[in-house]
């Protein structure tokens, strides 16, 4: 389950210094380029208990990673209605509804 209160919603609180308020719909292509940017969320990490993500799979992302990425023409598909609200605050609705998955 992901977000950072791990209830399946990209919630925040000031605790949560990435800003993790986007959930997004990974894939194989976002996966590659988050671990070049030395963010590996593929592979396992049994002792945080972390299983790695697959294409697929929904993640709560850090707003300016997907930024990134969405700079770089790789940003995932984003699930609208579990992403924080705020990031209207940095991301044009257009934006989002284009990237939004259906």
């Amino acid at each position: 389950m992901t977000g950072y209160f791990r209830n399946g919603l990209c919630d925040t609180c000031g605790d949560d210094r990435g800003m993790h308020t986007i959930c997004a719909q990974m894939d194989a292509e976002f996966l590659k380029f988050s671990k070049k940017q030395g963010n590996d969320l593929s592979t396992p990490q049994p002792e945080y208990q972390f299983s790695g993500l697959q294409a697929g799979d929904f993640w709560c992302l850090c707003l300016q990673r997907w930024i990134e990425a969405f700079e770089a023409g790789v940003a995932p598909k984003i699930k609208l209605e579990a992403s924080h609200a705020s990031i209207l605050e940095f991301i044009d609705l257009d934006v989002l509804q284009d990237f939004a998955v259906r």
